[in-house]
């Protein structure tokens, strides 16, 4: 039914159907000059935001599970950025938020921002 896969199942370095073992001449190189190293940033919004601390923007989200908070705009300064959020302070009211990436839209500025170029 299965081919026997939970019985017998092939894990990597082990014979390939044709008997073949992978090798590393089997395995694609690529040149370390393509990716930046793992210490620089990458074009990530998180990162984008990082490079941005200290700004102003408006964060436009989407909830999309809520009537009153269907399209909200957030106006504040950027204070953190992580993989997963983002930490605004409104200056004008002293309001703090906690923006989860999954329901931003995109982020506007009244001024440029920092990007590195590099990619």
């Amino acid at each position: 039914m299965n081919g026997n896969y939970y019985n017998n199942p092939t894990f990597p370095g082990t014979s390939l159907n044709n008997g073949t073992v992978p090798n590393q001449q089997s395995v694609p190189s690529y040149e370390a000059n393509i990716f930046p190293a793992a210490t620089d940033e990458q074009s990530y919004i998180e990162n984008i935001l990082r490079l941005n601390k200290g700004k102003v923007g408006k964060f436009h989200v989407t909830i999309p599970s809520s009537n009153d908070w269907r399209d909200k705009i957030f106006t504040g300064v950027i204070e953190q950025a992580g993989r997963d959020h983002i930490i605004v302070s409104n200056p004008t009211n002293g309001e703090w938020y906690l923006i989860l990436m999954i329901y931003l839209d995109y982020v506007t500025f009244d001024e440029p921002i920092n990007y590195i170029k590099q990619f």
